[in-house]
């Protein structure tokens, strides 16, 4: 098959395997005298300080996670994986009445 001004930017797309949205994004490019190539998302890691993330949470036991992750200006899933890292549990639960309760009762 050869591409001609007949061709349509769906038998294209469907010709090399691509979508129609790549078609329109690579005529946008070339108008805008922009390049082909994919561009590449550069992120930063963050990394929190250990030392300084501890002393937040023994500071702020009951702080939420994203309440953390405000305070280091990171997202929730760096401050996650460094909880995780440093064995810091989030579990908020207290030890419930009802065991406090079975014990306490007489056996019949």
């Amino acid at each position: 098959m050869h591409l001609t001004k007949s061709n349509t930017q769906e038998s294209t797309a469907k010709l090399f395997g691509i979508g129609t949205t790549t078609i329109k994004e690579w005529k946008r490019r070339i108008a805008a005298n922009e390049p082909l190539e994919p561009k590449i998302r550069q992120r930063q890691p963050k990394k929190l300080p250990p030392e300084e993330l501890r002393s937040y949470v023994a500071a702020n036991p009951d702080a939420y996670i994203s309440e953390i992750a405000e305070h280091f200006n990171c997202c929730d899933e760096a401050v996650r994986k460094a909880l995780i890292k440093l064995k810091i549990t989030r579990k908020k639960r207290q030890p419930g009445i009802g065991n406090a309760m079975k014990d306490s009762e007489p056996n019949l």
